[in-house]
């Protein structure tokens, strides 16, 4: 019997991923938890495994391929079982979910866990696996079956893709064969691309843009980005606090950090004072559960650093940052970075903040208007530290002053919570003995 084993949803609100690798073979012996393929959802690369014993009769899909939850993803004959005892086995859930460590991608993915799903289709024994080349039908009025990069492919090219033959499993469409199409076509019926000739008189076509499919952590920043925007009423304020004592402090218990495996940085006195003040302003710590009715004001103060990768922005938390040592925090927020920049950060390091920090001083920039990260009531922008004249007293007087953006939700904070909010975070960052008074 066969048992098509179907691309399984791992939760938070997964949709679709992409194919990265193959880890079987058509033919190929596979055993219940045996890597199948490595997909990258929205934050997370990880490898499916098998949920049963066999040999991959077929596979479903390509490299770089988007794969909807619940679509095909491999074939497999289960070996020695016939008849009502194979029906009886395909049709087991799993009784354990199986989890395992998802594979590092290269560069800064994410990755986590896997809980495997036992929803999946037994269809009646065969010796070959699925014939790519059978129609499903006859008409060709009938809709084609086709993936989501054949579909856009198709799309961009002008191309009817109800007049393309596909070669995929049950006459599905792909990639290959709508390229293989549009060699029909004229050079320059792409929207992407011009035909001119050269100095040899040869005729060329060149890329007026290049053009990359949308990896899975983009697609989620920018739909997180465009909810935020259309959920929340965002107001920015901006500040600028000066900070020579809190900078004297940092280079006194630099060396004495570095001894110790720990790198202190500014940020780890921002994320204690904004953790601090936030118990004191519980609106910039809540959310609003709107269908409910409800204010939700939370008691814990988890912290979450937006950090930049190569791959896209990823926001870890820190928790409970308002019980922990200045040094702890600079502990975890450099564990943290290096876990994001190696992509070894799992969902357990970055789910239930409650207030998100974003540092782009580093790079560049002093003022911004942060996007907030919804539902969350609250952002913090830190800008680029600089040297300018401050006035202390009745004297102009050379300073280490930092800009602060804060972008808060105004449904849930009012102007006169969100001022006194970052003057707190202010006092604390002026005078960084306060943090150990409160």
């Amino acid at each position: 019997m066969r048992y098509i084993f179907k691309f399984p949803d791992i939760g938070e609100g997964l949709e679709e991923g992409t194919i990265v690798e193959w880890h079987v073979e058509k033919g190929q012996s596979v055993k219940m938890g045996d890597s199948l393929v490595t997909m990258e959802t929205d934050k997370v690369v990880t490898a499916i495994p098998s949920p049963k014993n066999g040999v991959i009769a077929a596979k479903f899909g390509k490299v770089g391929e988007i794969i909807k939850v619940g679509a095909a993803l491999v074939e497999i004959e289960m070996e020695g079982l016939e008849g009502e005892a194979a029906v009886e086995e395909a049709a087991k859930p799993v009784a354990e979910p199986t989890k395992v460590e998802a594979v590092e991608e290269e560069g800064a993915g994410v990755v986590g866990t896997l809980e495997v799903a036992g929803n999946s289709i037994v269809l009646s024994a065969s010796k070959e696996g699925v014939d790519s080349s059978k129609k499903v039908g006859s008409s060709s009025s009938k809709k084609a079956l086709a993936t989501p990069v054949a579909r856009a492919m198709a799309k961009d090219l002008g191309i009817d893709i109800n007049m393309v033959k596909g070669t995929g499993p049950g006459g599905r469409v792909r990639k290959d064969d709508i390229e293989n199409y549009g060699k029909d076509f004229s050079k320059d019926s792409s929207q992407y691309s011009v035909s001119d000739r050269d100095s040899s008189g040869k005729n060329e076509v060149e890329n007026l843009v290049e053009i990359e499919p949308l990896s899975q952590m983009r697609k989620t920043i920018a739909k997180n980005m465009l909810q935020s925007k259309h959920n929340a009423a965002h107001m920015t304020i901006f500040e600028e606090v000066e900070i020579s004592l809190l900078d004297s402090i940092r280079k006194n218990y630099k060396e004495p950090f570095l001894k110790d495996g720990v790198k202190l940085t500014y940020l780890a006195f921002i994320v204690k004072a904004v953790a601090i003040s936030l118990k004191k302003f519980r609106a910039l710590n809540a959310q609003m559960d709107w269908d409910g009715g409800n204010m939700i004001y939370k008691r814990y103060y988890n912290i979450g650093i937006a950090t930049d990768t190569p791959k896209g922005l990823v926001v870890p938390v820190i928790r409970n940052a308002n019980e922990l040592s200045i040094k702890e925090i600079a502990a975890q927020i450099g564990t943290l970075s290096t876990l994001a920049k190696d992509g070894k950060l799992t969902m357990e390091h970055m789910k239930d903040g409650t207030f998100t920090i974003t540092s782009y001083g580093g790079i560049g920039g002093l003022f911004a208007v942060p996007v907030i990260n919804y539902p969350q009531a609250g952002i913090l922008g830190v800008g680029r530290i600089s040297k300018k004249p401050v006035v202390k007293g009745d004297e102009i007087v050379p300073g280490l002053v930092l800009p602060l953006s804060l972008s808060v939700d105004h449904r849930i904070a009012d102007g006169g919570d969100t001022a006194r909010f970052i003057n707190s975070v202010m006092g604390y960052l002026a005078n960084p003995v306060s943090l150990l008074m409160d």
